[in-house]
């Protein structure tokens, strides 16, 4: 499975990892599967900490790193696709992650409820 993590995810996974269900820890230890964290997630994190909203313990890229997870830019395809989704939900980051998600055919793992009412494969 191709797997692409939303950001409180990966913040869980680093603070406190009793927080992500045993099912999804499961998957995001299994070698079999590629896990990835998106470019939008080192942005939305880098502002939520430069507001003051939440102190990250390293820059997502360790964190990244760290995991063993893969890196996912940002195209111009996940661009443009984001935009045609209808705005069920106003973050405008948990939108590029559905999007991204549905363009490069990949399972989002989310505790979300929200994103299911986007046509995105989730893992929550």
């Amino acid at each position: 499975m191709r797997l692409l993590l939303d950001s409180h995810i990966l913040l869980r996974l680093d603070s406190e990892p009793s927080l992500v269900p045993a099912y999804q820890r499961d998957a995001l230890a299994d070698r079999a599967n590629d896990v990835f964290v998106s470019a939008a997630t080192a942005w939305e994190l880098g502002i939520k900490q430069k507001k003051g909203k939440l102190i990250l313990s390293k820059p997502v890229s360790a964190q990244r790193a760290l995991f063993g997870f893969l890196e996912l830019p940002v195209t111009i395809a996940h661009g443009e696709y984001a935009a045609t989704l209808p705005l069920l939900h106003k973050d405008p980051f948990d939108r590029m992650l559905v999007a991204q998600a549905i363009v490069e055919q990949m399972i989002l793992v989310t505790a979300d409820a929200r994103l299911a009412e986007y046509p995105v494969k989730l893992l929550r």
